[in-house]
C-alpha cells in the first residue's frame, strides 16, 4: 500500500511539475511577445508584402503561426488591412486565426492534456469530456466573442482539456467572423477612421462584444445550475434496485 501510494504521489508531483513549467514558458512567451513585442510586425508585412501574387496565402501562414506565438491577433488583422483591404483582408485573418487556433490546440493538447486528465482525475474528466461533446464548439465560439481574452492563450487551455481539433477550427471560424473583419476594416481604414467603414468595424465590435458578454452569463449560469443538480442527484436518487413506495 505504502509504495502505491508513493507511486501514485510521485506521479501527481511529475504532473504538476509538467503543467507548472508549461505554463510559465506560455505566460514567458506571452510577455516576450505580446508585452515586450520583440516582433516587428511591420517588418513582418513588409516582407510578406514583397512575395507578390503570393502573398495572401504566406501571411495566412506567417500570421497563424505569430498568433500563436501571441503576437496579437488585432495588429495582425489590421496588418491584413493594410495589405489586401477590407474583403480579401477579412478572409485572410480568418484564415489566420484558424490556423492559430489549430496550432495552439494541437501544443495543448500535446503538452498538457495527460496531466490535466490525471491531476482532475477520471470522475472530473470523464464529466468534463461530457460537456465537450456537448458544448465544446459553443464554448470556442462564444469565447471568441469576449473581448479580452487572449485567443491563442484560450485555444492552448481549450487543447489540454480535450476540446477536438475540428470543433476548435469552426469554432474559431464562426466566433472570429465580427473581430476579423472589424479589426481588419480598422487597418484597411488607418488613413481615414472617421470613413463610414471604420464606424461600421467600431458597431460591429461594441455589437459583438454585447453578445459575447450575455453568452457567457448565459454558459456560466448554466454550468452553476448543472453543478448545483449534480450535487444535489446523490441524496435525491433512489438505490438501485428498490422501487420507490
Amino acid at each position: 500500500m505504502t509504495t502505491t501510494d508513493g507511486s501514485s504521489s510521485a506521479s501527481r508531483r511529475r504532473h504538476i511539475v509538467r503543467l507548472a513549467l508549461f505554463v510559465a514558458f506560455m505566460l514567458g512567451l506571452f510577455y516576450v511577445v505580446a508585452v515586450a513585442r520583440i516582433v516587428d510586425v511591420d517588418e513582418v508585412r513588409r516582407a510578406v508584402s514583397a512575395t507578390g501574387p503570393a502573398a495572401p496565402l504566406i501571411f495566412v501562414v506567417v500570421s497563424a503561426l505569430l498568433g500563436a506565438l501571441f503576437v496579437p491577433g488585432p495588429i495582425l488583422a489590421a496588418g491584413s488591412g493594410v495589405l489586401f483591404g477590407p474583403v480579401v483582408g477579412t478572409f485572410v485573418t480568418l484564415g489566420a486565426t484558424v490556423g492559430t487556433a489549430t496550432v495552439a490546440s494541437l501544443v495543448g493538447r500535446r503538452a498538457g492534456r495527460e496531466s490535466a486528465r490525471e491531476l482532475l482525475g477520471a470522475r472530473r474528466s470523464d464529466r468534463i469530456d461530457a460537456q465537450i461533446e456537448r458544448r465544446g464548439l459553443w464554448a470556442v465560439v462564444v469565447q471568441r466573442f469576449i473581448p479580452g481574452i487572449s485567443d491563442a492563450l484560450a485555444s492552448y487551455a481549450f487543447g489540454a482539456f480535450g476540446v477536438p481539433l475540428w470543433q476548435m477550427a469552426i469554432g474559431a471560424f464562426i466566433g472570429s467572423v465580427p473581430r476579423a473583419f472589424v479589426y481588419t476594416a480598422l487597418g484597411s481604414s488607418i488613413g481615414d477612421l472617421s470613413s463610414p467603414l471604420a464606424y461600421t468595424a467600431i458597431a460591429v465590435w461594441c455589437a459583438s462584444a454585447v453578445v459575447g458578454a450575455f453568452a457567457a452569463h448565459h454558459g456560466y449560469r448554466h454550468w452553476r445550475n448543472s453543478r448545483t443538480g449534480e450535487r444535489d442527484a446523490p441524496e435525491n436518487a433512489e438505490p438501485e434496485g428498490e422501487p420507490g413506495n
